[in-house]
Parts: C-alpha cells; sequence; structure tokens
C-alpha cells in the first residue's frame, strides 16, 4: 500500500464513518501520519525534530536533504532507516515508500515552489514553512500541484496553532470590548545581519525582513481581525549597512477599510514583538506575539492568559494530522499563504512608488 493520501483514506473508511463511528475513533489514534523533514537546518534540527518526539498524531520518519555529512547524526539520534533517507535528486523515490505520508518543505523560500511540487507530484500531503512562497504565481503553482495530485497542503505557521492566539482572534466575533478600531502588529528581532552568501541576505532567496518575519506581522493582524486588507502602504528604513539586497526594516500599514487601519512593521535588526488591537471598550494584546514561546495574551480588564506547556510545533504539527487523517480541519491552506504573499508584494510596490496600493 503506497503512502495514505486524502483519497484513499476516504475511499477505504468513507468520509462519514470518519466522524460516526466510535469503533473508528478508537482505533484511529493507532495510525500516525509518517513525515519526513526536507531541509535539516537550524529550524528542522532544533524545533521540528524535537517537536515530533512529543506529537501524539504524526512522527519523524524520513529525512531529504543536500547536506550528506548530516545524515549519519540524524539517523543516530533518530532512528530513520537507510530506505527512508534521501537526497533532493533522489526525493521523487518517495513515491513507492509507504512509511511516508507527509513532507514537510523546510528550506529557503525561493525554493518553496519547486520543492512542495515535487512532493505533491510524488503523491505525498505538503507542510510548506512559512513565508509560503516568492510571488502568487509560485503560491498558485503549489496549490495547484496538490489539488492535482489530490493531496492535503498546509502552510507553517504556527501561530494560528497557538492557543492564546486563537482565543483573541475569536473576539473578532464575540466583540467582548465592542469593535476593534485601531491595530498595532509587529515582529521583529535585533541582529546585525548574516555573511553575504546566506540566503537571508539574497533577494532571490526570499530573505530580508518582510519576506521572514513580515508574515507574522501581516497574518497576525488579519487572523486576529478576521478580515482582508483593501489596501497598504510601505516603506522600507534600510539603515543596516550589511543590508545590500534586501531590506533590514520595513514600516507598513493595511487599511482595512470602514476606518480601521493597523500599523505594522518588521525588522532583522530592531527587537519588536507585539501585536495590540485596541476597542471601543478596551483593549487586548500579545506580547510576545510570535515567539516559539512564552505568547501571553492579556486584556484591558486584567485578564492574563500564560503562555503553553510545550511547543507550538507539536501542536501544529499534530493539528496537520488529524486533518490528514480525516478528523479535523485544515487550519492553515495554501491560500491562506498566498493572501500574506500578495500583501508581501504590494508592501513592497508600496515603498518603491511611495503611493497607496489598493489589493
Amino acid at each position: 500500500m503506497s503512502g495514505l493520501t486524502r483519497r484513499h483514506f476516504m475511499q477505504l473508511m468513507g468520509a462519514s464513518a470518519l466522524l460516526t463511528s466510535p469503533l473508528l475513533h478508537a482505533a484511529t489514534p493507532a495510525r500516525k501520519v509518517g513525515v519526513a523533514l526536507l531541509g535539516l537546518g537550524g529550524y528542522s534540527t532544533n524545533l521540528l525534530a524535537p517537536a515530533l518526539q512529543s506529537t501524539q498524531h504524526c512522527e519523524l520518519r524520513g529525512i531529504i536533504t543536500g547536506s550528506p555529512e548530516k545524515i549519519p547524526s540524524w539517523q543516530q539520534k533518530h532512528g530513520i532507516p537507510d530506505k527512508n533517507v534521501y537526497s533532493y535528486d533522489t526525493m521523487h523515490e518517495i513515491a513507492n515508500n509507504p512509511d511516508i505520508d507527509v513532507i514537510y518543505v523546510v528550506t529557503p523560500t525561493g525554493t518553496h515552489k519547486d520543492f512542495s511540487i515535487k512532493a505533491a507530484n510524488a503523491g505525498k500531503h505538503v507542510w510548506c514553512e512559512k513565508p509560503m512562497a516568492m510571488n502568487e504565481a509560485e503560491c498558485q503553482a503549489i496549490i495547484d500541484a496538490c489539488n492535482k495530485n489530490n493531496v492535503m497542503l498546509s502552510i507553517g505557521y504556527r501561530m494560528q496553532h497557538e492557543p492564546n492566539t486563537r482565543r483573541l482572534a475569536g473576539y473578532a466575533s464575540t466583540t467582548p470590548y465592542g469593535n476593534i478600531t485601531a491595530l498595532e502588529s509587529f515582529a521583529g528581532y535585533g541582529g546585525n545581519g548574516l555573511p553575504q552568501d546566506n540566503w537571508r541576505m539574497q533577494k532571490a532567496m526570499g530573505g530580508g525582513a518582510l519576506y521572514d518575519m513580515g508574515v507574522y506581522a501581516i497574518n497576525g493582524a488579519r487572523f486576529i481581525t478576521r478580515r482582508e486588507p483593501v489596501a497598504v502602504t510601505g516603506q522600507i528604513l534600510k539603515e543596516h549597512p550589511a543590508f545590500k539586497e534586501v531590506d533590514d526594516t520595513t514600516l507598513f500599514t493595511l487599511d482595512f477599510g470602514d476606518g480601521l487601519v493597523a500599523d505594522g512593521g518588521t525588522s532583522v535588526v530592531k527587537s519588536f514583538n507585539r501585536l495590540k488591537a485596541t476597542c471601543e471598550n478596551g483593549s487586548y494584546q500579545l506580547q510576545p506575539m510570535q515567539s516559539y514561546s512564552g505568547v501571553v495574551a492579556t486584556t484591558s480588564d486584567g485578564r492574563r492568559f500564560p503562555a503553553i506547556e510545550g511547543m507550538q510545533q507539536t501542536l501544529q504539527m499534530d493539528n496537520d494530522a488529524l486533518a490528514i487523517l480525516g478528523r479535523g480541519p485544515t487550519l492553515v491552506s495554501g491560500e491562506e499563504g498566498q493572501r500574506d504573499i500578495r500583501i508581501v508584494t504590494a508592501i513592497f510596490n508600496a515603498a518603491k512608488t511611495g503611493k497607496t496600493v489598493t489589493l
């Protein structure tokens, strides 16, 4: 039997049975989704692989890498057999491997399109790290490939799985403090850049602040308001001398219409990390709003929701695995990732022209 695709699972089990049969609910936990990490950089090594040690519905079974020197340590640490190890050139052979159900693309942004399409063409579900791709057309190509191959696509926005972020997003409909009247959304960290040959310093690879950190601020504003902006402005400061090709700090506004405008910003040389919604009768905020841990929610009337224990990535991958198993929704679709890239492009255009760009 080949890797479990959504189509095959539904055919075998029946979509209605998944929701109604107590026997299936009892049996399903024994079935775990097999994950192969594509790209063995810092995020895979230090966060995704450790998070997979605590997941209930998926597990690390394979690796795909362009760095053969990393293979022995990964095999030893995670018990990965030779048959589940692939290079970028041989990854198409994973189509014949029933151990692997999903490929998680964790490589530089400029490579996401090609790797995601190869994963989909191999008949595997695709988890693509944020930001989704370089432009809308690349995002659409990924979406089309996943649809063509009948596999699930999810984008790695862990914050949409984080409980405090989800709690505050719910306020957009319950309005406990009235309607939102103003929003601040900022995501950035202090630093001095990286060597020029590092992909994060290269425009063609998706380096710079807006792609890397800006999507947190953009997606956070959209997620908390549950609304889409109709126009944007942008200003690239580019104050740090180490940054030749890409932005180090970008400020922007998202105009949601009806008078609601979000002030946003992102940086890889300045530290700011907050999201605050000001409402008719109070306010609420996340600070920090996008860190790997410690995300705390507070409200103007003194309520405080502490950070979760454990890893956000564990929640993210378990939720995505449940979606593959037919036991929950896909929380972050390809279309969601594409919307953010559309806004990123518009902000760059607004900064270049000095004019407001309509979406």
